[in-house]
């Protein structure tokens, strides 16, 4: 830049910023996908939704828990032309995206509205400057293009200052390239949205800066962030009413705590045979007096049949009702007749047919389904008392002599 005629090295004003390209469902396949292009600047940004078993664990030196947000910033050696080794995340590709990441939480709606664990993925195909803040754009978009309802569209630039010690003068720079990033005397990275800044940073290689010299860019930085917002709304200005045919779909159950057990089974053989009858993955968090059952599946039908199954477990039988049951197994006295899932009733001989029965193994056998009808319970153990008898017509009675 030189400073006495305000004209940077390609040619643009002071807060001018580069052509803006952005597309969105630029990967049919992908649950939300976004390509964000600024000057020389290229991000393509992928969303994933996943279920509660998808979010990261943290386990840090003092912190611990799960993250259901998580962004990871790629940036290959030919977005810059470079040929090289495709290695390891390096450090700086955890600062940016730890940058992008901060920018955009604050976006994410809450458990009620967001059910789903949020992977995004920016991948920067070509830099000159502010991939960060690409990111950013592009993690927007492609959030929206998903149908994660998130609060405000979120967008980012790069400033940059250059100055003179003797002179005292300067020069804000919006969106700078990488050689005025390199060149220069700030790099000032804003992220907001139309309201307010959600995350920002700052690296100056002067003593310090004046309060002037800071208002100043942080007013042509918001300037720079809704021209940046405006060029995006064009694509695409608020999330989609639905999400994509292929994304998951999640729904909650809230169950009574003392049916978490009986839900999941011994060593959990109820729950997997759920989830391998339905095609679903149910999760199940307790918290407080209440455990909530979380049931995920492309197929909306498959959620209802896995529904109806813990239905049938968290199911209290009623006396008087009737049930359709299947023998479990034959006994002496009479039959147990499972009424529901791990619910077993004793069908007493006597309550078999209105006639006498002699043996129960030439009525009943094991597996035979049957309808029958909760008479009682046993007051003391609890026990479920079954009828077969009192559903079949009853024998008219021979007249006395």
């Amino acid at each position: 830049v030189v400073l006495d005629e305000r004209i940077r090295l390609d040619g643009r004003k002071l807060d001018e910023i580069r052509p803006i390209w952005c597309e969105i469902d630029y990967l049919p396949s992908a649950h939300g996908s976004a390509i964000f292009t600024r000057g020389e600047t290229q991000s393509l940004v992928t969303t994933t939704l996943g279920t509660k078993m998808d979010e990261q664990v943290i386990d840090g030196a003092v912190i611990e828990g799960k993250s259901k947000f998580i962004l990871h910033y790629n940036f290959p050696g030919f977005s810059t032309g470079e040929a090289k080794r495709i290695m390891g995340t390096s450090r700086r590709e955890v600062g940016h995206g730890n940058r992008a990441m901060r920018a955009l939480k604050g976006m994410i709606p809450n458990n009620e509205a967001n059910p789903y664990t949020i992977r995004i993925v920016s991948d920067i195909l070509e830099s000159n400057g502010s991939s960060s803040m690409a990111t950013v754009c592009g993690g927007t978009l492609s959030l929206m293009d998903a149908g994660v309802k998130i609060t405000k569209p979120v967008s980012g630039i790069a400033m940059g200052m250059i100055s003179d010690s003797e002179s005292g003068k300067y020069a804000i720079l919006s969106d700078i390239l990488g050689d005025e990033d390199h060149l220069g005397d700030m790099d000032f990275k804003v992220c907001g949205t139309r309201d307010g800044i959600t995350a920002c940073q700052m690296d100056i290689k002067v003593d310090g800066l004046s309060y002037d010299v800071l208002a100043e860019a942080l007013e042509q930085a918001k300037k720079g962030r809704l021209h940046i917002l405006d060029e995006m709304a064009k694509t695409i200005s608020e999330p989609r009413e639905d999400y994509k045919p292929h994304v998951p779909r999640i729904e909650k159950m809230i169950v009574s705590k003392e049916f978490i057990g009986a839900i999941i089974g011994p060593g959990g053989k109820v729950i997997q045979d759920i989830q391998a009858t339905t095609n679903t993955v149910i999760t199940i968090e307790e918290e407080g007096e209440f455990g909530l059952v979380d049931i995920s599946s492309e197929n909306k039908d498959s959620i209802e049949a896995a529904k109806d199954r813990i239905k049938q477990i968290i199911a209290v039988p009623e006396v008087g009702e009737v049930y359709s049951g299947k023998v479990k197994t034959i006994t002496n006295l009479g039959a147990f007749v499972e009424i529901l899932p791990g619910k077993d009733g004793l069908l007493h001989i006597s309550e078999i047919d209105w006639k006498r029965t002699e043996d129960v193994e030439k009525v009943l056998e094991v597996g035979q389904e049957l309808e029958v009808k909760l008479i009682g319970l046993d007051p003391k153990t609890g026990k479920l008392k079954l009828s077969r008898k009192v559903l079949l017509p009853k024998p008219d009675q021979k007249p006395k002599n």
